[in-house]
C-alpha cells in the first residue's frame, strides 16, 4: 500500500510525527491507501517555507511568470485527465463522468487565473494638486486553505488558483478522508516547476492539522470550506491572530417552481441537482418550493424522475455513487429516521444497483412531498440524495419560503414571466440566483458565496483575486 508524505518546502518528507491515516474507498469499504498524520510541527515548517518563498524565488517572480506557470499546470492536468479521473473517483465514489468533469474543471482555474494574473490591476484617486496617489493590489502573504471531502480536486484549483495568480505562497490541508487527487495535483505542480515553498501540502485530521493551521499566527489569510458548525471553531481560531477568512459553509438551496414554468426541463435539472454528488454539494437544491396550482401534477414528474434514479459503482457511470463514509451515510439515515417518526410522506425513492455490495455506503435518493415548514428537512443541510418538497401560494409567499432558512448560497427560479424573474432574483437573499436552470457547470467565471449561515467572502472569479489582496494606498507630493 502506497504511504503518502506531506510536501513541504518543494519536498516529499514523511510527517513529523511518524504516522500515517488509512484512506478508504467508499465504494467497498476497503482501504486503498495511507495518508501522513500531519500535525502541529509540520504546519509550522510549511508555513516557515511559504513564508521563505515570498522572500525568495517565488516572491521575485512577476506576474507573467506566475501566469504561465498555472497555465501549465491547466494544461498538465488536461493531459493526464483519464488518470486523475480514476483516482478521484476511486478516493470519493462519485460516477466517472462527474470525476472527468471536476478535473475538466479543476483545469479550468488554472487556465482561467493564470490568465488573469498579470491583469489585477491597482487606481489612481484624483487627489490635491501636486499630488499623485496610486492604490496597489499586492498578495496577502501566506495563505491557508482547508479544503472538503465532496469535491478535493476542483477545489484544489478553486482555492490555489487565485491565491497563486496573485503571489500568495499557500499551505494546503486536504480533507483527511478525501486527499489522494490534491497529492497527485501537487506532484504535477513539482513537475510543472513551481519555485520552492509556494505550494505546501499538509494532510491529517482537521482536529490536529486543521486546528494546527487555523490557529497559526503566520498566516495572512484563511480559506475554508466546511460545515457552519466547524466554520465557526475556524473563524475563532483565525480571530485570535486577527487573520481574515473566506468561508464558504454550506447551503438549503431553493428551487422555485412558477406555473409558467417549463416543468419537463425544470424536472430534469431539479432531480439532477440533487443526486449530483449524491447530494453532497454545499449548492445542491435541496428544497424544490411548488406553486400550488400545479404542485400535484409536477410532484408527479418529480416522482417518476426520481424513481428512474440509480446508484451504484463510479465505473458503472449511473446517477449517483455512494456518500463518502458510514458516518455520513448514517447521517443521512438520522434525517430520514426522524422524517419518518413525524410521518413526512416519502413519495419516491431511487434505487441502489443489484451490482452494488453492501459493503459501501449507498443511499438511494429519496423524495418527500408537502414538508411542514419548520421541519429540520425544510431548513437544514442534509448533504445527502433528499429532496424536500413544498407547496407556496403567491410570488410573495415563494419569497418568504425561499429566504426562510439561516442558509444563503444559492437559488433556482423557474417562470417564463421576466418581470417575475427580476423580482426574484432581486428578492432572494442568495449569493447566486439561477433563472430557468441550475448551476453553470464549474462556473469558474461566476462569483460564489453566500450571505448568512452559507459563510462569507467570494470565490471564483475576478472576486477571488481581490480576496486574496490588499490595497495599500501610496501618496506622493510631488510639489517643488
Amino acid at each position: 500500500m502506497i504511504r503518502h508524505k506531506v510536501f513541504i518546502d518543494g519536498r516529499w518528507v514523511a510527517p513529523a510525527g511518524g504516522e500515517y491515516l488509512p484512506t478508504t474507498n467508499p465504494s467497498t469499504d476497503e482501504v486503498v491507501a495511507a495518508i501522513a498524520r500531519g500535525g502541529q510541527a509540520d504546519i509550522d515548517a510549511a508555513v516557515a517555507a511559504a513564508r521563505g518563498a515570498l522572500a525568495g524565488e517565488w516572491g521575485q517572480l512577476d506576474a507573467a511568470s506566475r501566469g504561465r506557470l498555472l497555465s501549465r499546470l491547466g494544461q498538465l492536468i488536461l493531459d493526464r485527465l483519464d488518470e486523475l479521473a480514476e483516482i478521484e473517483a476511486a478516493d470519493t465514489g462519485k460516477p466517472m463522468k462527474l470525476a472527468r468533469n471536476d478535473i475538466r474543471v479543476t483545469a479550468r482555474y488554472f487556465e482561467f487565473y493564470g490568465g488573469a494574473a498579470d491583469k489585477v490591476h491597482g487606481d489612481t484617486i484624483p487627489f490635491l494638486t501636486g499630488y499623485q496617489v496610486m492604490v496597489l493590489r499586492e498578495p496577502r502573504g501566506v495563505t491557508g486553505h482547508i479544503i472538503p471531502w465532496n469535491y478535493p480536486a476542483s477545489m484544489f484549483g478553486r482555492t490555489l488558483g487565485p491565491a497563486l495568480a496573485t503571489g500568495n505562497a499557500c499551505v494546503l490541508k486536504p480533507a483527511e478522508e478525501a486527499s489522494l487527487s490534491c497529492l497527485r495535483f501537487t506532484e504535477l505542480a513539482e513537475e510543472v516547476g513551481f519555485p520552492r515553498g509556494a505550494i505546501n501540502l499538509v494532510t491529517g485530521l482537521g482536529e490536529e492539522a486543521g486546528a494546527a493551521l487555523s490557529n497559526h499566527p503566520g498566516i495572512d489569510l484563511l480559506s475554508f470550506t466546511g460545515s457552519p458548525e466547524v466554520g465557526v471553531l475556524v473563524q475563532q481560531a483565525a480571530a485570535r491572530n486577527h487573520v481574515p477568512c473566506v468561508l464558504e459553509l454550506g447551503g438549503k438551496s431553493p428551487q422555485v417552481v412558477f406555473a409558467d414554468a417549463d416543468q419537463d426541463k425544470a424536472c430534469e435539472i431539479i432531480v439532477g441537482a440533487i443526486v449530483q454528488n449524491a447530494g453532497q454539494t454545499c449548492s445542491a437544491g435541496s428544497r424544490v418550493l411548488i406553486e400550488r396550482a400545479i404542485y400535484e401534477p409536477f410532484m408527479a414528474k418529480l416522482a417518476a424522475r426520481i424513481a428512474r434514479t440509480r446508484v451504484g459503482y463510479p465505473a458503472q457511470d449511473l446517477d449517483c455513487g455512494p456518500v463518502i463514509s458510514q458516518v455520513q451515510r448514517e447521517r443521512i439515515q438520522g434525517f430520514l429516521e426522524r422524517a419518518a417518526a413525524d410521518r413526512v410522506e416519502v413519495v419516491a425513492q431511487g434505487t441502489i444497483d443489484p451490482e452494488v455490495d453492501a459493503q459501501g455506503y449507498f443511499v438511494p435518493p429519496t423524495l418527500y412531498g408537502a414538508v411542514p415548514r419548520d421541519h429540520e428537512l425544510a431548513r437544514e443541510e442534509v448533504f445527502g440524495p433528499v429532496l424536500a418538497a413544498l407547496p407556496f401560494d403567491d410570488e410573495a409567499d415563494a419569497i418568504r419560503l425561499a429566504n426562510g432558512t439561516e442558509y444563503g448560497l444559492i437559488a433556482g427560479v423557474w417562470t417564463r414571466d421576466g418581470a417575475r424573474q427580476l423580482r426574484l432574483a432581486k428578492a432572494l437573499r442568495v449569493g447566486q440566483v439561477y433563472v430557468n436552470g441550475y448551476g453553470a457547470g464549474g462556473g469558474v467565471e461566476l462569483p460564489f458565496g453566500g450571505f448568512g449561515k452559507s459563510g462569507h467572502g467570494r470565490e471564483k472569479g475576478f472576486e477571488a483575486l481581490r480576496e486574496y489582496t490588499v490595497a495599500k494606498t501610496v501618496v506622493i507630493d510631488h510639489r517643488t
